[in-house]
Formats: structure tokens, sequence, C-alpha cells
């Protein structure tokens, strides 16, 4: 094989393995399964807070019309990028009353992406924009 071969090789391949890694990176970011053009909120209790990486989740029982309860799953921002906004892995607890403003997920299952936040407190929590309380 000659030298211009192998180096026709190798950049082909090191131009599919960015197109791959290019792919990935937009599939990781892309917000396809939620419906942005709509906001829906919800008054539950936090039930789990999952403090993991690439996206946390928070997990809260939201009172149905039936008098039980259905889980409702929001998907957030990463802890590092909370973290610079004054979050930490106790902000929310369970047993925590709040209330959650959200993009709904497309497929009409329970939950969301995760925009705001009001505590019982009357404190807000987003994860949007700049650092919390500005």
């Amino acid at each position: 094989m000659t030298t211009h071969l192998k180096r026709a090789i190798l950049s082909g391949l090191a131009a599919l393995a960015l197109f791959t890694a290019t792919a990935s990176i937009a599939a990781h970011h892309s917000f396809v399964a939620f419906n942005m053009n709509d906001e829906k909120t919800v008054t539950g209790t936090v039930n789990k807070v999952e403090w993991t990486n690439p996206h946390i989740w928070i997990w809260i029982d939201v009172p149905d019309e039936k008098g039980g309860k259905a889980l409702y799953g929001f998907e957030g921002m990463s802890p590092n990028y909370l973290e610079r906004r004054n979050w930490t892995r106790t902000t929310l607890k369970v047993g925590d009353k709040i209330t959650v403003s959200f993009r709904p997920l497309r497929n009409g299952e329970n939950g969301g992406m995760f925009m705001t936040g009001k505590m019982e407190t009357g404190k807000i929590l987003t994860m949007q924009g700049g650092r919390e309380g500005e």
C-alpha cells in the first residue's frame, strides 16, 4: 500500500469519526422529545432527585383525579451547569413540595423538560439563564 493511499484511508477514517462524534453531540442536545411550543405546570412532592451526568432528573408525585398520585419525571441540565447557578445535590430533597413549569414530552407521558420550579417557601428555581436570583 502506498503512502498516499494510507493517508487517504486515515483521512477518511478521521472524517468519519468526526462526523459520528458530531452527530452524537447533536443528538444529545436535541429537544425533539419535548413540545417546545407548550408549557405546562404541575404541583407535587419530590419523590427522587438523580444528580447525574449528563442531565439531572427530578421525579415528583402529583395528585391525580382518582385520589392517587402520578409520577412525573423532569429532565434538567447537567450538575456542572446547575452548580454554577447555585444548585447543589440538596437544593431539592425528597418530600419537598414544588410547582414545576415544564415543556411536556411529545409522547404524552408524564413529565418533560424542567423550566422553573416554585418551592412551598416561595423560592424560585430555574435551570435557564444566569445565576439563581439574577
